[in-house]
């Protein structure tokens, strides 16, 4: 994809997502990190505070960013209405993502909601209603999604949902949301520290 990338327009994705940009690399923010694509090489980046230096992004990374950059319809537009996978406008799957798609993410964080409110403020997320612990968390510095979390106890498992913006398929394909729900998921665990 690194290759593909380059057969693409990249002044059009400057000005479609306001692109900070210089003569070698695009920059976009993802998941509260920046990242670099290269320009001439299509290698996708992120800066690790830990190792002080600019870091080859994983696949899940990289795919969600290739796809919203090169996949997303000209006039695609937020709707601002948020809804879950299977609700998605546009979507016809023969089996909907079940109900305990995220328990083993939602196991992770279960008698630890301080933990994961703290995560979700260090990705500049802001509250919101529902649930133990929800807000609404940046993707991209121009599209949020919102992350629902109810405690477990003794009679009944933890739940994580993941709200996306019904437009999204505009964006990115359906299995790209996969791929940065997981990396979501990576960065709220890394954060809490679980």
């Amino acid at each position: 994809m690194e290759k593909k990338f380059l057969e693409y327009d990249q002044q059009q994705m400057i000005d479609k997502f306001g692109l900070k940009n210089t003569k070698e690399y695009l920059f976009m923010n993802f998941i509260g990190q920046e990242c670099r694509i290269s320009r001439t090489g299509g290698k996708v980046e992120y800066y690790s505070n830990e190792e002080n230096s600019w870091v080859h992004a994983d696949y899940n990374v990289s795919m969600t960013i290739f796809d919203v950059l090169c996949y997303s319809k000209p006039d695609c537009r937020l709707s601002g209405q948020f809804v879950s996978l299977n609700a998605l406008k546009g979507l016809v799957v023969a089996s909907a993502p079940g109900p305990d798609m995220f328990a083993k993410n939602a196991a992770c964080f279960s008698g630890r909601c301080s933990q994961l409110q703290d995560a979700c403020v260090k990705l500049g997320g802001t509250p919101e209603k529902v649930g133990d612990v929800s807000y609404k968390i940046p993707l991209f510095d121009f599209m949020d999604v919102i992350l629902q979390f109810w405690d477990g106890d003794e009679e009944f498992a933890p739940v994580l949902r993941v709200l996306w913006d019904e437009n999204i398929l505009d964006y990115m394909h359906y299995e790209t949301t996969f791929y940065a729900t997981s990396h979501l998921f990576e960065r709220l665990q890394k954060l809490a520290g679980v």
